[in-house]
């Protein structure tokens, strides 16, 4: 704008001088025209006087700078100072000469194209008729013009370097202010142009306009960021070429990635071939899908195109881990397989033993046996049937229990007298001690947990053992520790024991008794009432289980 500017002032700087010039020529041309002819026209008037008085020989002896020439009344020259008369032409269609003879003087102007020069005339009658004229030479413009180009340069030089320094400081003090405005604040600009004021109100609006949109836009990328961030699910979008536009962290934590560098390709986090082919598949357009194993983690990526204008312009990636999901499959499948077991084992003795019994091969002393055999098979049935039936409860989070203020200490002794018989069978002597706490909770559940491992602690045991239940307060709860001087478990398997059906001794399990369902039974417990779990054993020492039970 500022160059704009200057070239502006400069261009009107030099039209000026331009300008003036040539007024100034026309001007000057003019007063010399004016100033040649009266001088012509004097001169005439002298020369006619001494014409009148003197004839011939006043012309003859007169030594003038000026052309001269006198025309008889029929236009024939008489005489000229510059030129024989006698072969001159007649005068007499001069439109001085003409108008001269008319009345008593007159003048014209002729222009030689070759000389670059004009010519004045003046005429002047005489008393006898004839007529005296003057011719003086008279530059034109352009000869006038080329007579004054050397200080006309000079001046046009001068006059240049003095528009330059002025169209250069107009032009700064003409953007400046406008260079010196504030944007930011359209409206505390004072001193400013007013014309300038109508643009300063908009810029304002517009100003206004933009900062609601940059804050609309923040607040949405702070819930995108939000709510991509807290996914525990991965999160990549994807351009038409592979290069990564968006993430959230749960993608490089379930990849194993660093972030990735600006517009980098999605393969620099993963370059392993399924995740390669699902890329290649989605930017083509098609919908995918694929399985990954990463640090011993199984996931399952879900890719979807993004259609514009009927082509593909980019990709939306989704990683999820399935880990636990097919844990809880392969969990499912080894529970219905358990089960079945469990099942058949018992169902198989009763119909084997019924069979016997309907073919007449007993004998009538041995019916009684029989009968007592099937009774405890169908026992064992109905318990396992009654086990799986509140682990399920369990599982579906005991929506219709209802939970009151449990007395865990009292819970403890009602256990350890329902269990007294067992113990006294098996040689084990009981110990209930601690302090009275209570607990929030579904006082079935609670004594079913204690129940179960007040159990295992007789059945795991030895002759002449100790099985023991501990009720004490803990700064951040309450703690229930069920111990014994048992058999113990081996650390291979203290990790598997709460799961279903699991036996550490599988040989010795139809001799114990028990549906292998106790310990799973505490641990759903356990989380119903957000309790932990602990297990600390020692084979051939005996082991102690805790249950933490928060405030």
């Amino acid at each position: 704008m500022t160059k704009k500017i200057f070239r502006n002032c400069l261009a009107v700087g030099i039209w000026v001088f331009l300008l003036s010039v040539a007024l100034f020529m026309g001007m000057l041309y003019q007063y010399f025209t004016g100033r040649l002819t009266t001088e012509l026209e004097n001169e005439a008037a002298l020369v006619a006087q001494g014409v009148e008085t003197m004839g011939m020989d006043y012309l003859e002896g007169l030594r003038a700078s000026n052309r001269i020439t006198w025309v008889d009344q029929d236009g024939t020259v008489l005489y000229d100072n510059t030129a024989d008369a006698a072969t001159m032409e007649n005068h007499g269609d001069r439109e001085e000469i003409r108008e001269a003879m008319l009345g008593s003087q007159g003048t014209a102007r002729r222009e030689s194209a070759t000389l670059s020069q004009r010519t004045v005339y003046v005429a002047q009658r005489l008393e006898d008729g004839t007529v005296i004229r003057l011719a003086g030479q008279q530059h034109t413009v352009v000869r006038l013009l080329l007579s004054m180009v050397q200080p006309m340069l000079l001046i046009l030089a001068v006059t240049l370097v003095f528009t330059a320094v002025l169209s250069t400081r107009l032009s700064r003090g003409i953007i400046r202010p406008v260079l010196e405005l504030d944007l930011e604040h359209p409206e505390e600009n004072g001193g400013v142009y007013d014309e300038l004021s109508p643009l300063l109100t908009r810029i304002r609006r517009q100003n206004d306009t933009i900062q609601s949109q940059i804050e609309l836009l923040r607040r949405r990328r702070q819930e995108f960021t939000a709510l991509t961030e807290n996914m525990s699910e991965g999160f990549l979008l994807l351009d038409q070429k592979g290069r990564v536009l968006s993430y959230n962290t749960g993608a490089l934590k379930l990849l194993g990635a660093q972030p990735p560098a600006e517009e980098a390709n999605v393969l620099t986090l993963d370059r392993s071939d399924p995740f390669r082919q699902v890329v290649s598949q989605v930017l083509e357009g098609r919908r995918c899908q694929g399985r990954l194993e990463r640090n011993g983690r199984s996931l399952q990526l879900l890719a979807d195109p993004v259609f514009r204008d009927d082509a593909c312009a980019g990709a939306v990636l989704v990683l999820l881990d399935v880990t636990e999901k097919e844990q809880g499959e392969q969990m499912r499948r080894e529970f219905t397989a358990n089960v079945s077991h469990e099942l058949k084992t018992p169902l198989t003795s009763i119909s084997g033993m019924a069979e016997i019994m309907k073919d007449g091969l007993v004998r009538a002393e041995d019916i009684q046996g029989f009968a007592a055999d099937i009774y405890k098979e169908s026992q064992r049935l109905i318990h396992l049937v009654e086990d799986i039936i509140h682990l399920s409860r369990l599982d579906e989070g005991g929506a219709d229990l209802e939970k009151k203020e449990v007395d865990l200490l009292e819970l403890a002794r009602t256990v350890q007298e329902r269990l007294r018989p067992t113990a006294g069978q098996s040689g084990v002597e009981l110990e209930v001690s601690g302090e009275h706490q209570t607990i929030s909770g579904i006082p079935s559940v609670v004594e079913e947990m204690i129940y179960n491992l007040l159990d295992n602690a007789i059945k795991y045991n030895r002759p002449g053992g100790k099985a023991a239940v501990t009720v004490s307060g803990a700064p951040d709860g309450v703690v229930v520790t069920v111990s014994d001087t048992g058999i113990g478990i081996p650390l291979e398997d203290q990790n598997r024991v709460f799961e279903r059906f699991y036996r550490v001794d599988k040989s010795h399990s139809k001799e114990i008794g028990g549906t292998g369902l106790g310990l799973s039974i505490v641990k759903h417990a356990a989380a119903l009432h957000n309790a932990q779990v602990e297990l600390n054993s020692t084979p051939g020492q005996g082991t102690t289980v805790r249950l933490c039970f928060p405030k």
